[in-house]
């Protein structure tokens, strides 16, 4: 029997061992290849044309990995401000003859590409030139490009503007069919995140926030459009109601594009533009020139703590906001005699109440010492505006999705099904209340009591605290409540922001809050990843995803992942209504 055992160990050490050795062969030969790599030159000779393409995605933060399997398997992404410094150094840069817009697709939020969008208006004060060519361009694109001296078209595109649009989903009937209930409590009669879990239709209430949402953000659109493209709003909005740009030859007739052409004719453009010597310099290859930077040896510093992702209880990475590594930066931050201010740049549609609230009261200590400035990003809802809502100053962008002060709990059910396929569930306890909540028991109204309590326990506070943030009554902050969602355009009048601006402008106002002009900014939180960590970036860890995609279809995969997301969620809730898909 020992044989045996000593031949089982013996074979599972060997595969353990050849598959580390695998493993750190990979990593090996990937860490001599990034270095390699790492060594290329990227030649930013005269005459060169900075190209944008956004189809990698756009995000806030992007930290310093030290792991070698980030470098190996990472997806390659753009954070933010080192795209908009990148747009600022060239426009200073003598050897950048102008900028080349060339994109399929825009991976970015609204807010995002509004800010970059602003900073291409600001590059055009050099009297360098942006053109733009897509061999079709969706409606985000469209806007981003639209800022272009010349925008061009493939003679097969045209351009998807038609206006924007929201679609949600609801379960009742199919809850109702199968027996699989989501049990909800909740706060605000605009907190619509479990909205699709009551009713099979769409409340007056919600139908009314998003209307108002999408007409605010599509008329910044617009007016951003008529202005670059000399047109006026109701000339663009006839051109969306009647698609009179959805092919290549009317978007050049009703002035939407300036031409269309093939790629090649689009390359000699180009070179009339900057020179028989055209040298096309990728963003992300300008960026790794150390361009993503705004070069300083100031000894005074600016932290930007970024808040990026849902709030969940826990450690935190870059996908998602935990306690644990907020805490942590926040604590560092107050200790670092260098660093004079604070802008925490929030783009979270919130989450946990307990996670929120821990982080709100480090942020109160942190602001007795140090002025704390919000930059609100594409999204700073719910528990995500919680966070910032004590800030010395709000900016936000006139996109941003913001407010939501709502609450909610969300409980799966499924005492129906069991009981329809026959299963009954029987318990044992020692106090009245031991049992609490049974996934296989309809719910009763003494824990549905208590945990209403909760609920409105946590609201309440929420209202507190932005009142005393923003120094309004709880009774002001009521009426803008609800869990109703705003865009930072609208959340100016309603008190819940200070001004309209992007991060820049939130840094630059710490400066001033701090009293000092010479400053470099840096970046907050820092993760360190261990080894299972590491593993989670490998390409195996999506093929479940991909699986699930491929047999279920776009539309159905969204509904599977809309249910999965909502029955994950644990303890009460302060998130965003829904996930704003606009078309």
């Amino acid at each position: 029997m020992n044989f045996f055992k000593k031949v089982l160990a013996s074979c599972l050490g060997t595969t353990l061992a050849l598959i580390l050795v695998t493993i750190f062969g990979f990593v090996f030969i990937g860490v001599i290849a990034s270095a390699i790599d790492g060594d290329k030159k990227v030649s930013v000779e005269d005459n060169s044309v900075l190209e944008i393409n956004f189809e990698d995605p756009v995000i806030d933060y992007v930290p310093k990995s030290d792991s070698p399997f980030d470098e190996l398997f990472k997806e390659h992404k753009f954070q933010l401000s080192k795209v908009l410094n990148a747009i600022e150094n060239a426009k200073n840069d003598d050897k950048i003859s102008g900028i080349s817009i060339k994109n399929l697709t825009v991976n970015a939020g609204i807010a995002q590409m509004q800010a970059v969008r602003n900073k291409l208006v600001e590059f055009k004060e050099s009297r360098k030139f942006i053109t733009a060519y897509a061999d079709f361009y969706t409606q985000k694109n469209y806007y981003l490009s639209s800022v272009a001296d010349s925008i061009y078209v493939t003679p097969y595109g045209g351009v998807d503007f038609k206006g924007l649009s929201s679609e949600r989903l609801f379960f009742k009937d199919f809850q109702d069919k199968y027996g699989v209930k989501m049990e909800v409590i909740r706060h605000g009669k605009y907190k619509s995140a479990v909205e699709g879990y009551l009713d099979n239709k769409m409340s007056d209430a919600n139908r009314e926030q998003i209307s108002s949402f999408l007409h605010s953000i599509w008329n910044e659109f617009i007016e951003d459009v008529a202005v670059s493209r000399n047109k006026s709003v109701e000339d663009l909005n006839f051109i969306a109601d009647d698609l009179l740009a959805r092919n290549s030859e009317l978007a050049v007739k009703n002035g939407m594009l300036d031409g269309a052409i093939y790629i090649d004719q689009y390359e000699n453009v180009l070179e009339s533009l900057a020179g028989d010597d055209l040298n096309i310099v990728k963003l992300e290859d300008y960026i790794a020139t150390g361009k993503g930077r705004i070069k300083s040896t100031a000894s005074d510093k600016i932290a930007i703590l970024y808040a990026q992702g849902t709030i969940m209880y826990g450690k935190g990475d870059e996908t998602y906001i935990g306690q644990e590594s907020m805490i942590n930066a926040i604590r560092k931050i107050k200790k670092n005699d260098k660093i004079k201010a604070v802008v925490l740049r929030v783009n979270s549609p919130g989450g946990a109440a307990l996670t929120a609230d821990l982080i709100w009261r480090e942020l109160e200590i942190l602001k007795e010492e140090k002025p704390l400035i919000v930059s609100m990003g594409n999204l700073a809802a719910s528990g995500g505006y919680y966070i910032a809502c004590n800030a010395d100053k709000i900016y936000a962008e006139p996109t941003t999705i913001t407010g939501s002060i709502g609450v909610f709990g969300v409980i799966p059910n499924f005492s129906e099904l069991v009981g329809n396929i026959g299963i009954n569930a029987e318990q044992v306890a020692t106090n009245k209340n031991s049992i609490g909540y049974s996934a296989y028991e309809p719910m009763t109204k003494a824990f549905y009591d208590v945990t209403k309590e909760g609920v409105e326990q946590v609201y309440t506070t929420f209202v507190n605290r932005v009142a005393a943030g923003r120094n309004m009554t709880f009774e002001e902050v009521d009426a803008v409540a609800q869990g109703r969602v705003w865009t930072g355009k609208e959340a100016i009048d309603k008190g819940l922001v200070d001004e309209l601006g992007g991060l820049n402008d939130a840094i630059e106002y710490a400066a001033e809050q701090a009293s000092i002009t010479d400053y470099r900014t840096t970046s907050y939180p820092r993760f360190k990843k261990d080894f299972e960590d590491a593993f989670k970036n490998f390409p195996f860890a999506s093929i479940k995803e991909n699986i699930l995609k491929d047999e279920l279809g776009k539309t159905n995969y969204k509904v599977y992942q809309e249910v999965k997301n909502m029955s994950q969620l644990k303890g009460i809730q302060m998130l965003m209504p829904y996930e704003i898909d606009i078309k």
